[in-house]
């Protein structure tokens, strides 16, 4: 329930965010014009967000015949966890890295690149795929679905702003300050709205996922060895794409410009101190 309320929340300030965006824009029309289009970005992202970041992230759905062990270890895993079998998408990047999508459990989906698989073993990538279905029994999924569908809705506009400026009721050009504030502080302002929603979500997902897995070591190794091959590594779609980066299981960023602005997980040494705790009192039975 109270992800429902967070979800609401969020659309709210989000279409705030574009009615202010209209009316500095365009006054009264612009306004209304803002509050149609968000209206509409609203019903989209509920509907088709998780859709649109896979197609973004070219991601392919695999099966028990194009990836058996993959697709096999998510299987029994979401049994664990007692969920829906979620589909299964797997992502041709060498970055390592994952993220689960969808608007609720029985329709999520959990997607790895190939550099994961490569780069971690299968103790490990079994840690982080409990990590990502804790997401969806938790429905994380809907709420950073949607805010990286809007953010990144916001950002465009923002940029739009800053090209082609706006204009009063009266068809006046409105003051060009206006217009280069817009384009600064609403991709900030989307921005820290997912930074607020991130962090103590990935803190639960951590913990979830050792006890889906039984292993926190295992996923604490898995983090450590993500954040030093992801330092090296580039995900390009995520680079150009930064609001989609509070879906990953680590931070993908470089940190370079505005991207920055988008840092929405914990420090890695403290998600791994305390999964090692959890291993050390044995506080992880499902």
């Amino acid at each position: 329930m109270f992800n429902w309320v967070k979800t609401f929340v969020l659309m709210a300030a989000i279409t705030g965010l574009f009615i202010v965006i209209g009316g500095a824009l365009g006054g009264e029309s612009g306004m209304l014009i803002a509050l149609v289009f968000a209206l509409a970005m609203n019903f989209f992202s509920y509907w088709f967000s998780d859709k649109l970041v896979l197609k973004m992230y070219n991601a392919q759905e695999v099966d028990a015949s194009t990836a058996p062990d993959f697709y096999n270890m998510v299987k029994e895993l979401a049994q664990r966890a007692e969920l829906p079998m979620p589909r299964v998408y797997l992502i041709n990047e060498d970055a390592p890295n994952a993220f689960a999508t969808g608007r609720n459990p029985e329709h999520a989906a959990v997607a790895a690149t190939t550099g994961i698989l490569r780069v971690l073993s299968q103790r490990e990538l079994r840690g982080v795929m409990a990590h990502e279905l804790t997401h969806v029994k938790h429905r994380d999924i809907l709420i950073s679905t949607i805010s990286a569908t809007m953010a990144g809705a916001i950002s465009a506009i923002a940029n739009f702003a800053m090209f082609f400026g706006g204009r009063d009721n009266e068809g006046r050009p409105v003051n060009p300050i206006v217009s280069i504030a817009v384009m600064l502080l609403a991709p900030l302002a989307a921005g820290l709205i997912q930074m607020a929603i991130s962090r103590a979500r990935e803190y639960e997902a951590d913990r979830g996922g050792a006890e889906i897995s039984g292993d926190p070591e295992a996923l604490a190794s898995a983090l450590e060895k993500i954040h030093r091959y992801a330092k090296g590594t580039p995900l390009p779609t995520t680079e150009a794409h930064p609001e989609t980066a509070q879906m990953m299981i680590m931070n993908p960023l470089s940190g370079r410009g505005m991207a920055g602005l988008f840092s929405t997980h914990p420090a890695t040494e403290e998600r791994v101190a305390r999964l090692m705790e959890m291993a050390r009192t044995g506080a992880y039975a499902v």
